[in-house]
């Protein structure tokens, strides 16, 4: 052994790759880039990423431009308006919905999954949630006999406000100046956007309950997104339809109550004024309603909300190139919508150069 000891010491690596065949070499522990190749990421691809990014803006696009093509001209005023019942195509959904949930679960898991969804315990937690989407749903259809599907879009954006307020009074999650400063842009180019289409629209002036309904929806959305978000994890042990069937029933009675309370769903007739279009918005409802609560999951909080402002571009181009729409294309308008944009993508991407910021201030403390 003294030849061996006299010679330059060697680390273990470095002797094992000396004295070991390439075999042996990895039993000892040495690392040749090839262990994981075959491992597959978590996770959809990025293809499937994409797909799934696609279908998201185009079903946030098409919800509200087939409201607004369901509209119909007013011969005594001149506007163009919601002809049918509003809450008939919304419970028409919710019944629908409920059913295919139920059906779901007697297909999939038999007697013991339908019981599952009368459980008390979820029932009471999801009962609550459906009971606020149920008055998110109301909202969305008040707002949209008033506004166009863009402008109803672009002041969907301000979710991001209301959602940064609620984290300072619930959390105390501040904000740092760079995204209060893009918060203040995103809210005065949607004015912007609503000032320049009251001047170049037939009313004349901002339909200021309209604008009133799409921010009380928004409020209601944001706090059912971050309740739904909870429990639906603190009960995963529940399949996806059995949670969406618990919230389906009080979901369906809630608006139940609202159409005997506005005075035209039965009153006129359930499907008094139904049209194709009308139709459509029924299909649209109950794809936004799955989409919403299976395809957003595999999706991270970036890409939707890069998605709902690239929904607002979409909707621009289909109301201005569709003939039903009375809507031309503007300047104007055009750079209006493309600043809501902007500045809500800029707010996204700020989020993570933020936090990078505090963590670099926090280590050379």
């Amino acid at each position: 052994l003294k030849p061996f000891f006299s010679q330059q010491p060697l680390s273990c690596l470095s002797f094992a790759r000396k004295k070991l065949p390439d075999s042996a070499a990895m039993q000892a522990g040495q690392y040749t880039g090839n262990e994981f190749k075959d491992l597959k990421p978590a996770g959809p691809s990025a293809l499937a990423k994409g797909g799934l990014f696609c279908f998201f803006v185009l079903t946030r696009a098409l919800h509200p431009t087939i409201i607004d093509a369901s509209k119909t001209l007013d011969p005594e005023t001149g506007k163009r308006g919601i002809a049918y019942s509003n809450m008939s195509v919304v419970l028409g959904e919710c019944v629908f919905t409920l059913i295919a949930a139920c059906l779901m679960a007697l297909a999939l898991g038999g007697m013991k999954e339908i019981r599952l969804i009368l459980d008390p315990k979820a029932l009471k937690v999801f009962s609550g949630i459906g009971l606020m989407y149920a008055l998110g749903d109301y909202l969305e259809m008040a707002s949209m006999g008033a506004l166009s599907g863009a402008a109803y879009q672009v002041l969907l954006q301000s979710k991001l406000v209301i959602t940064a307020l609620m984290l300072w009074y619930v959390k105390g999650a501040k904000q740092a100046s760079l995204q209060w400063n893009l918060l203040v842009l995103i809210m005065l180019s949607m004015c912007v956007y609503m000032i320049g289409g009251s001047k170049s629209g037939s009313g004349g002036a901002i339909p200021l309950m309209g604008v009133f309904n799409v921010l009380l929806k928004v409020t209601v959305s944001c706090l059912c997104a971050v309740l739904a978000d909870k429990y639906m994890k603190d009960f995963k042990n529940l399949p996806f339809y059995v949670q969406l069937a618990q919230m389906k029933i009080a979901w369906t009675v809630t608006i139940l109550m609202i159409s005997f309370a506005d005075g035209a769903t039965w009153q006129n007739g359930f499907f008094d004024g139904w049209t194709p279009a009308a139709c459509g918005v029924f299909t649209s409802f109950i794809i936004k309603c799955w989409s919403t609560m299976a395809i957003l999951s595999l999706l991270d909080s970036v890409l939707k909300n890069i998605g709902e402002a690239s929904a607002v571009l979409v909707i621009y181009f289909m109301n201005v190139c569709l003939p039903m729409f009375p809507d031309k294309f503007e300047v104007p308008s055009f750079l209006a919508v493309m600043v809501v944009i902007l500045s809500v993508t800029a707010y996204v991407g700020s989020k993570s150069v933020v936090e990078k910021a505090a963590l670099y201030d926090k280590m050379q403390k």
